[in-house]
């Protein structure tokens, strides 16, 4: 058996200081003869989630490479298609680089949109399984059709095949605007994710009324296969764009329909009303998307500054407001992974951030050092003095 106590610590949601065990991986109660870790004044959150990014693609741990695509999301997929051979990717050195930083600033749990086309077949989805075993870090990969299903003929039976080799979850790409038949699209993934039981994510780029419509066929499809709880829409442009009654509306039907969403909040692109979906009961997960990759330079690995990003886009000011976004960057990524096991209560594995600061809103805001990252009870990171009579017996 082994035991560690973190002494002194607020954990998030506690009405004050309440010292947190840990036994044999899990969260506890009643200590027996404990290692004593001392984090008094400071905050402990549960382990962070990043619920959207594209490991396969990262040129993250390389030399700098300059941004080449134009401005537009078919310049951006051309590049990403034309120069990824010559600059190695997929590269598992460098996903595996990635994962370690990610891991230093406190996440555990990362879903990863893997491109799968003929080209590249599953040798991204390889790369990424190689890296996260070699780290010890659990990824949930999403088969992407990164250049669309029905425009690229072999594409539909990659993503079969990723599905039987144990991939879980099969993602779609603007139904609409990549492969001009939102119906056939739909029908299509939605079907392999109802045939393997897997989780199903979806890029929605498209935006306005059009953008709109697409996301009622994605809650329509969802409720009639029972799909409610395994799907979600990353980015949904269009409910940024609607008017709030449109809003209102499309709220209701993806909370009815079991339909989550996932924001990475990037530059100035429409970003969902967080408030206004998470108050029809709609779960909101959050991600860097693109780090460091051919699509952009951007991106540290830090999901506080994702959850930054992500307050400051929704003008959030006040502290339980700026706690949403750390919440879409924790329990709501939990939720969209189906963790079933995770956060601060006794039986929860142990994947736990403490970080010096007094509130969440504060962690989102300052972004501190991470004094303590602990993963299935496994201490990963840490600041803590081996020599000030913090840790001991």
């Amino acid at each position: 058996m082994t035991e560690v106590l973190l002494r002194g610590g607020t954990p998030w949601g506690a009405d004050g200081p309440a010292d947190v065990l840990v036994r044999d991986g899990r969260i506890a109660t009643d200590p027996v003869d404990p290692a004593v870790i001392d984090i008094s004044g400071q905050f402990v959150l549960p382990a962070l989630v990043e619920a959207h990014c594209h490991l396969d693609k990262t040129l993250y741990g390389g030399p700098w490479i300059p941004h080449s695509a134009d401005d537009t999301l078919a310049g951006r997929i051309g590049n990403d298609l034309s120069r990824r051979a010559e600059l190695g990717v997929p590269s598992e050195a460098r996903i595996a680089a990635l994962l370690r930083t990610m891991r230093s600033y406190g996440t555990a749990h990362v879903r990863s949109h893997t491109d799968i086309d003929p080209e590249v077949g599953l040798r991204g989805v390889e790369a990424v399984s190689a890296a996260a075993a070699e780290v010890g870090m659990p990824v949930q990969q999403v088969a992407f059709p990164q250049h669309g299903v029905l425009t690229n003929p072999g594409t539909l039976d990659l993503l079969e095949e990723a599905l039987k080799s144990g991939v879980a979850a099969i993602g779609g790409l603007d139904p609409a605007g990549i492969d001009r038949d939102p119906v056939r699209h739909l029908d299509l993934i939605f079907a392999l994710a109802d045939r393997y039981g897997a989780f199903l994510d979806i890029h929605l780029h498209d935006g306005g009324t059009l953008g709109a419509w697409e996301l009622e066929l994605i809650a329509e499809r969802t409720r009639a296969l029972g799909l409610g709880g395994r799907v979600t829409v990353s980015h949904a442009y269009a409910l940024g764009q609607v008017d709030d009654a449109h809003q209102d509306r499309l709220a209701a039907v993806l909370a009815d329909a079991g339909v989550a969403l996932a924001t990475a909040a990037v530059y100035s692109f429409p970003v969902p009303p967080l408030k206004r979906v998470l108050d029809a009961g709609v779960v909101v997960a959050c991600g860097h998307d693109g780090i460091r990759d051919l699509w952009g330079p951007y991106g540290s690995g830090d999901m506080l500054e994702r959850a930054m990003h992500l307050a400051y886009r929704s003008t959030f000011r006040r502290d339980e407001d700026i706690a949403l976004a750390l919440r879409a960057a924790t329990y709501g990524g939990a939720e969209v992974l189906g963790l079933a096991d995770y956060g601060l209560s006794v039986g929860c594995r142990a994947d736990l951030v403490v970080v010096p600061v007094s509130s969440a809103a504060e962690a989102v805001v300052t972004r501190p050092p991470r004094t303590l990252v602990m993963i299935s009870g496994k201490v990963v990171h840490s600041l803590v003095s081996e020599g000030g009579g913090v840790l001991h017996n």
